[in-house]
C-alpha cells in the first residue's frame, strides 16, 4: 500500500515526541511506547503493510527532523524507539489473527467431518476456507512417521507448494488427528496426486491414500472416509504403496462386508495349514508372495529369500493340506481371496469363531 494511503492517525503524537526528544535527549516513557503497540495492533488489524507503514514513519521523521544542533543521536534513537514499539504491537496483532484462523479452521474441519453444524451455516463457513460445498470434492490424507500440527514445517513446506503449482484453486489443507489432509474439488484432478508427491517427498517415506470425489457437503466426508479406510487397509494388507486410491481398493470392503462369510472361508480354506510344521504363518507367507508375484514362483522365492525349491516344495505342501493347487487356475481364485481375508482378519494370529450356513 502507498504511504499516501497510511491514515495519519497512526502517526499520532510521533511529531511531538521527536520534538520533546530533541529538546531534551529523554528516552521515550512507559506510556509513549504502549501507546505506539496499540497504534501497531490497530494498523494490523486494518490490513495495511508493516513495511508502508515504516516507510510513512521513516517519511514523517524527515518531514519534522529537529532543527537542534547535537540532537541527531537521540531523535534517532527515539525514531528507533518508536518503530520497533509499532513493530511489535503489529508483529503481535498478526500472531493472534494467526492463532484465531487456526482455531477456526480447526473448528470448521471438524464441523465438516462430524457433521456437527446446520448445512446452510455449514456451506457459509466454508467459503471463507475456499470450498464450494454444493460442488463434488476429494480428501487426501497423508499419514507420516511422526504426528502432523497445524504449524510443523512439512504442513507448511506442502502448502507452499501447492501454491506456487495451482495458486488459488479453492484448496484446503489442515491437519487432523496427526494427520495431513487436502481437500479439493473433484474436477481438479491433479491437485490430490501432486498433493501426494510433495507429502511423501517432505515426510520421507510417509503414505498418502486419496479418497473418491463425492457431491455435497456430505461428500467431503464421505471421502474422507474412504481415505482413512484405505490408509487402514494398506496397514493391515502391508501393502507398500506410498500412494494409495480408494478406486483401487474398492474389492477389500466388498470383501469384507459380510466378515463372517469371510471368516468362514479363511478357517474352511486355509485352517489346514495350522497342522504344517511350524504352523500356518510360513505357509501363508508364501501364498501371499506366490500371488504379489503374479504366480511366477522364481519371483516369489526371491521375495521370500528362498530358492526355487524350496518354494515348489512350499507349495506343493500347501496343495497337500488344503487340497487346493496354487498353480491351477480354477483353485487359485479361492486361494488368493482367502489369503486377502486373512490379512484383513488377522488370522492365523486372531483366531477366528466359524458358523454354519445351512
Amino acid at each position: 500500500m502507498p504511504e499516501r494511503d497510511i491514515p495519519e492517525h497512526y502517526l499520532d503524537g510521533y511529531a511531538r515526541i521527536l520534538a520533546e526528544v530533541s529538546a531534551t535527549g529523554r528516552r521515550l516513557t512507559r506510556e509513549e511506547i504502549e501507546s505506539r503497540r496499540a497504534l501497531g495492533e490497530q494498523a494490523a488489524d486494518a490490513g495495511h503493510g508493516l513495511r508502508a507503514l515504516v516507510g510513512a514513519h521513516l517519511a514523517a521523521a524527515r518531514a519534522c527532523w529537529p532543527d537542534v544542533p547535537g540532537s541527531a543521536d537521540s531523535t534517532l534513537a527515539a525514531v528507533q524507539q518508536v518503530i520497533d514499539a509499532f513493530a511489535e504491537g503489529y508483529e503481535r496483532a498478526q500472531r493472534l489473527a494467526v492463532r484465531q484462523e487456526e482455531a477456526a479452521r480447526r473448528e470448521f474441519i471438524d464441523d465438516l467431518l462430524y457433521g456437527r453444524s446446520d448445512l446452510g451455516r455449514l456451506a457459509e463457513r466454508a467459503e471463507r476456507f475456499g470450498l464450494r460445498l454444493s460442488h463434488a470434492h476429494a480428501v487426501a490424507v497423508a499419514q507420516g512417521p511422526a504426528a502432523y500440527d497445524e504449524g510443523s514445517a512439512v504442513p507448511r513446506q506442502v502448502e507452499q507448494a501447492l501454491i506456487a503449482r495451482f495458486g488459488n484453486r479453492n484448496v484446503l489443507l489442515t491437519t487432523k488427528d496427526g494427520q495431513m489432509l487436502c481437500i479439493a474439488p473433484g474436477h481438479e484432478n491433479e491437485v490430490l496426486p501432486y498433493f501426494a508427491k510433495q507429502a511423501h517427498a517432505a515426510t520421507d517415506g510417509g503414505r498418502v491414500a486419496i479418497g473418491r470425489p463425492q457431491p455435497g457437503p456430505g461428500g467431503v466426508v464421505q471421502s474422507y472416509e474412504e481415505a482413512l479406510s484405505s490408509l487402514e487397509m494398506a496397514e493391515r494388507l502391508g501393502l507398500d504403496e506410498p500412494v494409495l486410491r480408494a478406486t483401487d481398493m474398492l474389492v477389500y470392503p466388498v470383501l469384507t462386508r459380510d466378515r463372517q462369510a469371510m471368516a468362514d472361508l479363511v478357517v474352511n480354506t486355509l485352517g489346514p495349514l495350522t497342522t504344517a510344521r511350524g504352523g500356518a504363518q510360513p505357509l501363508l507367507d508364501t501364498l501371499t508372495a506366490y500371488f504379489d508375484s503374479g504366480c511366477v514362483a522364481a519371483e516369489a522365492a526371491r521375495r521370500l529369500s528362498l530358492s526355487v525349491r524350496a518354494m515348489t516344495y512350499r507349495l506343493e505342501r500347501i496343495h497337500q493340506l488344503t487340497g487346493a493347487n496354487p498353480a491351477d487356475a480354477a483353485h487359485r481364485y479361492m486361494l488368493q481371496t482367502a489369503v486377502i481375508g486373512a490379512r484383513l482378519l488377522d488370522w492365523p494370529t486372531v483366531e477366528l469363531p466359524q458358523q454354519s450356513r445351512a
